[in-house]
């Protein structure tokens, strides 16, 4: 999509704008109370996305406001806007993915960046005389601003849900994609849709798995490929290692995407897609290689402008930081894995940290390694069974146990496209599980890294190479604070380069998983609803965003654990979780941003991706509510056509926006 061209300037979407006036425009604020929300109970509750949630703003001054909050639907996948479908699959000749229904289309919305493009253009009605307008606000004018938004894959499969038996999941065996729209803001600070179009990843080989996303302080957006698929086995260079965690389908992709199953190379996915949108409201794309290749979360900046951290989704994965050697540039620096020195085993665990330099490279340096034809095989030798050869250094990763001998000259190589391997041959800990979002407190130095299961390699081992973590099971998770601090060397001794190093890591006992464990005969606890996790607890946190100035940690879920998942407001303040969200029966809570001063109004960001998608793996509600899960996946099939819909939209007012938060 071309946004209509203008003279702009680029604002963050924290930052500068025009501000509409407040009645406490010039009250500094105290604090943000948000009083949560009941389970879902009906039918239609549980198979929508809704909010009965209230938020109170006190001000120094003494005054308090208390807003109803509602959840406001943006679009849906599969919706057509100006002749684009949302979320709709493209390939690298830039053509749509057909089945018989037409241009498939992602059922998985996930990371969101909302953006201000001043000077676009007005859309829709401006009345400065309506009556019911609040007279604060008559000088606001209607303002246009962009969003980037990617997909993370389509999980029902083509034609559904005409051809369905046996079920397969598509996830994996399409291509990703991300989209660009234009939004137009209120005088409220309501948001619409206006424009959408696809952005074109042919220029990078296509789009891989695009988890969850953040805007970067430089005002781009920062992607994510998650689950890279393993160069070990492409093209037939070995056999996967018998415990390996790797289900991905890179040949589907491959064809789908280029027409050949053979043609996709597996360094190619991995990494961090940074997309800009320009001045004149294009989007471009590029992929950088320099923070390295693992199954990534997403990558969080720190406000020095150069130091990311990055969660690693998947069974005995590791944790990394990139410290760039430039700020507001990812295309250069210093890639370093850290190493987990247990010091406690309560609330999830805590530990202090060190950090191994893996080491320096650019994009263009990896990228000229991938384009000569790199392979697997040329950096490692390996083997899935002990060769009794003590130059082999046995490993446990997400791509299961091996046996690893580094080749001559290939450091960088290893260190940049194969990280988590290199990682644990350096001795860094990878036996962290379904390592999922991050984000940070800059006023305490802080951050917040979620575990949305403490499970396998973060238990007590006795078989495993290592056994740097050893906690309790805990399928609902844990959520960890990260302490950071300048002045600190990494394992060779030398200086890390960075005022924002974490030091140590510790489980917040507010946000430890609600999981109620197992029984004697070794069988899942579950309430009467079928419900694996305390509904008044976090289960299965994802999706992390902290607001700056509400004091407040969002979380959202992706649990099997509970038939609905939520999104939660954490105050690290008052210590008060309230439930602020609740979407779609076995749907995952995606698409967090949040954005506390845009024009003078904010946003809490919020989608949801897959409705139902557990239905297919034989969980049932239970039935003590006189509802079972069959009446639920109808709701779910009418009200969003046979799970091929997914919502992206926001957290605001009944008429608008929150207000800005300063």
């Amino acid at each position: 999509m071309k946004l209509r061209p203008a003279a702009i300037v680029i604002f963050t979407a924290f930052g500068v704008g025009t501000l509409a006036q407040t009645a406490y425009a010039n009250s500094a604020l105290k604090g943000v109370e948000f009083k949560g929300m009941d389970v879902p109970a009906s039918i239609e509750e549980r198979a929508d996305i809704f909010t009965k949630a209230q938020m109170k703003v006190t001000y120094k001054n003494g005054k308090s406001k208390t807003y109803d909050l509602k959840y406001h639907q943006l679009m849906a996948t599969t919706d057509e806007i100006k002749g684009s479908v949302v979320g709709g699959l493209w390939d690298h000749n830039n053509a749509a993915i057909k089945d018989s229904f037409g241009q498939m289309a992602s059922d998985s919305p996930d990371g969101n960046s909302l953006i201000d493009l001043s000077g676009m253009g007005d859309h829709g009605r401006n009345d400065d005389n309506d009556d019911n307008h609040d007279r604060n606000h008559k000088n606001h004018k209607n303002r246009s601003l962009a969003m980037v938004t990617h997909f993370e894959y389509r999980e029902v499969p083509p034609d559904y849900p005409l051809f369905t038996s046996p079920y397969i999941s598509y996830w994996s065996k399409l291509p990703a994609t991300m989209g660009l729209s234009q939004l137009n803001q209120d005088k409220k600070g309501a948001l619409e849709v206006v424009d959408y179009d696809h952005i074109n990843f042919a220029n990078v080989n296509g789009g891989w798995i695009h988890c969850a996303a953040s805007l970067s302080p430089w005002n781009t957006h920062l992607g994510s490929e998650e689950y890279e698929p393993d160069a070990k086995v492409r093209g037939k260079f070995e056999v996967k290692a018998g415990d390996s965690d790797d289900t991905t389908d890179i040949d589907s992709f491959s064809q789908y995407y280029f027409g050949d199953p053979a043609a996709a190379n597996p360094y190619h996915y991995g990494l961090v897609p940074e997309v800009k949108v320009r001045h004149n409201g294009t989007a471009s794309v590029e992929k950088h290689y320099a923070l390295g290749r693992f199954a990534r979360e997403l990558a969080d900046i720190q406000p020095d402008e150069r130091t990311a951290y990055m969660g690693d989704d998947g069974a005995y994965t590791g944790l990394f930081m990139f410290v760039a050697d430039r700020k507001s540039d990812l295309s250069r620096g210093t890639l370093y894995a850290a190493k987990w020195k247990q010091t406690s085993d309560t609330n999830g665990g805590s530990a202090d940290l060190t950090w191994i330099r893996l080491g320096h490279a650019s994009d263009e340096q990896i990228k000229a390694m991938v384009e000569s034809n790199i392979q697997f095989g040329d950096i490692f030798d390996v083997s899935n069974s002990d060769l009794k050869d003590p130059s082999y250094k046995k490993v446990k990763t997400y791509m299961g146990t091996e046996w690893l001998r580094l080749k001559p000259g290939m450091k960088k190589a290893a260190a940049f496209l194969e990280t988590r391997r290199y990682a644990a041959l350096l001795g860094a800990t990878t036996e962290f599980t379904k390592m999922e979002g991050v984000t940070h407190n800059a006023k305490d130095k802080k951050t917040y890294m979620v575990i949305s299961r403490a499970e396998t390699g973060m238990l007590t081992s006795s078989t495993d190479p290592k056994d740097d973590i050893h906690v309790a099971r805990n399928d609902g998770g844990v959520i960890y604070e990260l302490e950071l601090t300048g002045g600190q060397k990494d394992t060779g001794g030398h200086l890390i380069l960075s005022r924002y190093v974490a030091k140590n890591m510790a489980g917040i006992p507010e946000l430890l998983g609600g999981w109620l464990g197992l029984a004697a005969d070794g069988k899942a606890i579950k309430d009467a609803e079928g419900n694996r996790c305390k509904q008044n607890m976090v289960c299965g946190g994802d999706n992390l965003k902290y607001a700056e100035n509400m004091r407040t940690l969002f979380i959202g879920e992706d649990t099997s654990r509970r038939n609905n998942n939520y999104v939660w407001a954490f105050n690290i303040d008052t210590r008060k979780l309230s439930r602020i969200l609740s979407i779609p029966m076995y749907a995952e809570a995606t698409g967090l941003q949040a954005v506390e001063d845009l024009n003078g109004y904010s946003y809490i960001m919020s989608n949801f991706q897959h409705p139902g998608e557990e239905a297919q793996k034989g969980e049932f509600l239970g039935a003590a509510s006189g509802i079972n899960e069959a009446d639920v996946l109808n709701e779910i099939n009418t009200k969003w056509d046979y799970r091929k819909k997914a919502a992206i939209g926001y957290i605001g007012t009944e008429n608008g926006a929150l207000p800005a938060f300063k």
